[in-house]
């Protein structure tokens, strides 16, 4: 218990909630953990939403398909990030995306139902309270990724994708490799490749596998 508490104190769901109140919280909201292997589906589209996952190692994919059956990426998530509290929170009943493992990963599984069955519970309001600041920052990264994909060329989604992640510092790494950036942007593959070696090639940028450099 000590130890997934190290993990996921720095998550905000558990702002203000203490170690010494932790194992009896998640009791309270019905917690377990479970493992996935990498590929593994955690939550395919069309499946029933009965909880939120928090990572406790390893990291995952949330992908939607297009109309013509291609997988888009919506987000990624490592540890000890969140998933699925939006839809539970905005009570859809039947999952609108599928969440991948894209390694082996370990995730604790909470009841949300739960969460917001016993308000009179101090950890439920807390849970409560916490989860409606954690959509709002959501809110505001979904915002992000649509002014990422208003813009019209490749180059251009290329450097709104790079603002977005590097937080004002020139080094960064992104949680994709070439095919899961290519997904995310929207954009071909072999398109994207090649106007990330252009801008190399023009001083731009610097890069090595999803270490990346602006110059």
């Amino acid at each position: 218990m000590k130890k997934i508490y190290e993990i996921i104190k720095s998550n905000p769901l558990f702002e203000e909630i203490n170690y010494h109140d932790f194992e009896a919280m998640l009791d309270c909201v019905a917690a377990r953990t479970q493992r996935y292997n990498k590929d593994e589906v955690i939550l395919m589209t069309g499946d029933p939403v009965s909880f939120i996952g928090v990572i406790l190692s390893g990291s995952v994919t949330v992908t939607k398909e297009d109309a013509d059956g291609n997988a888009v990426i919506l987000a990624a998530f490592t540890e000890p990030e969140l998933f699925g509290e939006v839809f539970a929170c905005a009570g859809i009943e039947y999952s609108p995306v599928t969440v991948r493992a894209m390694e082996d990963t370990e995730i604790l599984l909470i009841n949300y139902r739960k969460i917001i069955g016993d308000t009179a519970c101090p950890f439920h309001l807390n849970l409560i309270e916490n989860m409606l600041r954690l959509i709002t920052r959501k809110n505001l990264l979904l915002n992000q990724k649509i002014d990422v994909l208003s813009k019209r060329s490749v180059r251009e989604k290329i450097m709104a994708f790079f603002d977005a992640h590097r937080r004002g510092i020139n080094k960064f790494t992104i949680p994709y490799n070439r095919e899961e950036m290519a997904r995310y942007l929207c954009v071909d593959r072999s398109a994207l490749s090649k106007e990330l070696c252009r801008m190399r090639d023009e001083g731009l940028i610097d890069f090595n596998r999803n270490e990346f450099e602006i110059l």
